[in-house]
């Protein structure tokens, strides 16, 4: 018979770890805004982060999408084609075509960017059903006997994005669902929703606070698989806050009112839906009881 180890290494071998980044490009993000180089260091970081994961096992993939203001963008895989590659000594073409594909993709998306009046919120959310599509795509091709466990990274310093809380939503639960992990790195901002995206699915949340050790928190934290986790000394978990951000004026309330349609949640009263223009019936005043009159006791 064979050992438990044994057993278990073959499984492992079996199965394939996919690793879906979502990255933030969006030019608004206040990191980006203070110093544009940033942005390249970030790249660099995520780059070399991929380039581990695919390190680890021959069967790892690996997916990279740019969201910003205004389009999502697969950076790698491209569909359909791949950048023409030069052969380098001394370097492995699959981190070869990694880093030459995500810079070239990259470059051309910020080239034909429209220009910013005024700062944009990013397409997060959008961009992680993107990835879960991706995702739910590969696992329906896996070969029998083949277990693909996949995971979404999303890496972003932008602020808080109230109006796409319903899609959030949306996303944590079907990742749930198909048991598909998210974790989030937070470059700037402690991100209320994305804590709660990382706990409903069982996943981490990280907020770095110095960005020239990025990559060092990156392969310290987010390069484990969820199932070696729990063996490993991680930073701490936060404490997550579940209160809902209201339609109206996208802050965090405890007690509001929400719309029997379509469960948009509001901090004041309002006898039409401003989402999906539903309009309630006022209620009337309550009806009074009337007195019931004592019994005298003739007696």
């Amino acid at each position: 018979m064979e050992s438990p180890d044994a057993t278990a290494n073959k499984e492992d071998e079996a199965s394939i770890d996919l690793l879906a980044i979502v990255l933030d490009t969006n030019p608004s993000q206040l990191i980006v805004r203070q110093n544009p180089q940033n942005l390249t260091q970030i790249l660099e970081a995520v780059i070399a982060f991929g380039n581990a994961h695919l390190m680890q096992k021959a069967q790892n993939k690996l997916a990279v999408l740019s969201c910003s203001h205004y389009t999502t963008e697969f950076l790698f895989p491209l569909p359909g084609r791949q950048v023409e590659l030069r052969q380098i000594d001394a370097q492995y073409e699959a981190f070869s075509l990694v880093e030459k594909t995500v810079k070239q993709q990259l470059g051309s998306i910020l080239m034909n960017a429209p220009r910013l009046s005024a700062p944009c919120e990013s397409l997060l959310a959008g961009s992680m059903s993107m990835a879960l599509c991706y995702i739910s795509r590969l696992q329906r091709n896996v070969p029998a006997g083949v277990k693909m466990h996949s995971r979404i990274l999303v890496i972003t310093g932008s602020n808080e994005c109230a109006s796409q809380y319903m899609t959030f939503m949306n996303v944590f639960f079907t990742a749930q669902k198909l048991g598909i992990v998210v974790d989030t790195c937070a470059l700037d901002k402690t991100l209320s929703l994305l804590q709660q995206g990382c706990d409903i699915t069982n996943g981490q949340f990280l907020k770095v606070n110095q960005l020239d050790g990025l990559l060092q928190y990156l392969l310290w934290v987010f390069l484990p698989s969820p199932q070696m986790r729990h063996k490993l000394v991680l930073p701490p978990t936060p404490k997550v806050d579940y209160r809902a951000s209201c339609f109206c004026h996208r802050e965090l309330i405890d007690i509001g009112y929400v719309c029997s349609v379509c469960l948009s949640v509001f901090c004041k009263y309002s006898p039409i839906c401003t989402t999906c223009h539903t309009i309630f019936k006022t209620p009337g005043p309550l009806p009074i009881k009337p007195k019931k009159k004592k019994k005298i006791d003739k007696n």
